[in-house]
């Protein structure tokens, strides 16, 4: 009888264990990226913040997606009184197609230039110049014109 019971021991408890680890919800790890797709006028006010996508480089950086097409030049324009801002241009395969630290104007906002290629969902990003910094920002992606 006590060879019984102790046999008995040995079989319930990793049944219940198996039981409480199948029991217990199941939580994602991480976060599922998803740019923000920019309003039809291609311009937002928005802020940086550090619940945005670390850059590995000690900052944060927040992506916006607009449709682009072939043949247009786009000025993509970031103001900031907050921070030194840097604003990057990536295509479909996230390839860096310009960036831009300082616009011409001297102070620490960012205006990039670009022609666009070939046509599709492009994402602008927008981060402080080293990681330093967050804060409120203007951002405007405006076509200059269309190349005939």
């Amino acid at each position: 009888m006590h060879f019984h019971l102790r046999l008995r021991h040995h079989l319930l408890l990793p049944l219940a264990l198996t039981t409480l680890a199948t029991a217990l919800p199941a939580r994602a790890q991480t976060a599922v990226y998803t740019p923000i797709v920019l309003p039809a006028s291609r311009e937002v006010n928005d802020a940086l913040s550090d619940r945005d996508i670390p850059t590995g480089t000690g900052g944060f950086a927040r992506d916006y997606t607009v449709n682009l097409e072939a043949g247009d030049q786009v000025a993509i324009d970031v103001i900031s009184d907050e921070f030194d801002t840097l604003v990057v241009l990536m295509n479909k395969d996230g390839v860096t197609m310009g960036e831009n630290d300082d616009g011409p104007d001297g102070t620490t906002n960012s205006l990039l230039f670009a022609r666009i290629n070939e046509s599709g969902a492009y994402t602008v990003r927008v981060q402080a110049y080293a990681g330093q910094g967050t804060g409120n920002f203007y951002l405007k992606v405006a076509r200059l014109r269309e190349v005939q």
